[in-house]
């Protein structure tokens, strides 16, 4: 039998609901980290299931920082105006610009990298490699990690999520996704600082 309080920590971390997280719970077999592991899981399958979804509606948020130094602009869609104006969808609005803000992304994700950009890396990556004496299928290999790596801190939507770095912004999404019950996508973002 699940313990209630297990039941409300469960639900605080992972936004599920209550008879979700009884559940993930009892098939755990009472691991909270196995049950935080199954809804995680869960969550992404319904997040791809609305991925399809229509996002006509959404919000801008608008997020000043440094005594007006610093600002971010980030276009957030979801299926339907009501969505649109619930509390939950604002602050996940206003976190993604806070994250914007502090981490400084230049890409929404790794499609939207210029060839020519990947391109430098690779050739940047690829000379450190033999400066270093690696040859071959090896170096291949380093270099896509490396990629993998590049994208993780340039594309917003790879970055780990600046309030929890367990997850990342995509993670925090399929999460709000999966509470909210609608498609969620970020369209776009800008940020500006003074003198930059």
């Amino acid at each position: 039998m699940s313990n209630v309080g297990d039941i409300q920590k469960l639900r605080e971390q992972t936004g599920a609901g209550m008879m979700a997280a009884k559940k993930a719970l009892e098939e755990a077999s009472g691991d909270f980290d196995k049950a935080v592991d199954l809804l995680r899981q869960r969550g992404v399958k319904v997040a791809a299931s609305k991925g399809s979804r229509a996002t006509g509606q959404g919000l801008v948020e608008a997020y000043i920082h440094m005594g007006g130094k610093l600002g971010v602009l980030v276009e957030l869609a979801c299926e339907t105006d009501f969505v649109a104006r619930t509390d939950k969808f604002k602050e996940l609005a206003h976190d993604l610009a806070m994250h914007v803000a502090a981490s400084n992304p230049l890409y929404l994700e790794p499609s939207e990298i210029p060839m020519e950009v990947i391109a430098h890396e690779k050739q940047i990556y690829t000379e450190q490699l033999a400066a270093e004496g690696k040859k071959g299928e090896m170096v291949e290999k380093i270099v896509e990690g490396k990629l993998v790596k590049y994208y993780q801190e340039v594309c917003l939507l790879q970055q780990q999520f600046f309030k929890d770095d367990k997850q990342t912004v995509t993670d925090v999404i399929t999460a709000a996704i999966v509470a909210i019950g609608e498609n969620i996508k970020v369209r776009r973002f800008a940020r500006f600082a003074l003198g930059s």
